[in-house]
């Protein structure tokens, strides 16, 4: 496995409208996008700090993902995202090598990315999530 670069970091919050503000003042940047996943039960907001993204994770149902991350743990960082080419062969390999798949099989996440998790019992308590962007 070998990825390109830190795609984004994910952090779980309460308020989008609240953290934004937060956020691109403390980055000197503005959010360049907000967009919805309703698969996932989020609404995500983007900011960039060089080549890597900061998303912002708000739920829209206390069910869903980060809704049970937020009850479970407050608000934080969520997940590390990993940049790679041939999302397919990253989990095979990652499989192959003892790794709990979360993902099968890559899904459709936020900015049209291809996305798959890795289980953070097998990550050294961090969820793991590699992307690749088809465009």
């Amino acid at each position: 496995m070998k990825p390109s670069h830190i795609e984004h970091i994910g952090i779980a919050v309460k308020s989008l409208d609240e953290t934004i503000p937060f956020y691109e003042k403390m980055l000197g940047t503005k959010c360049y996008a907000i967009e919805e996943v309703k698969d996932q039960k989020v609404k995500t907001a983007f900011l960039k700090v060089g080549q890597t993204k900061i998303e912002l994770l708000e739920s829209t149902d206390p069910e869903g993902p980060i809704g049970k991350f937020i009850e479970k743990r407050g608000e934080g960082i969520h997940h590390i995202a990993y940049a790679v080419e041939d999302i397919k062969s990253h989990l095979k390999e990652a499989e192959e090598s003892g790794i709990k798949l979360i993902d099968q099989q890559p899904r459709k996440g936020a900015e049209g990315l291809d996305i798959a998790f890795l289980h953070p019992k097998y990550t050294f308590g961090v969820l793991t999530e590699f992307c690749e962007d088809k465009s």
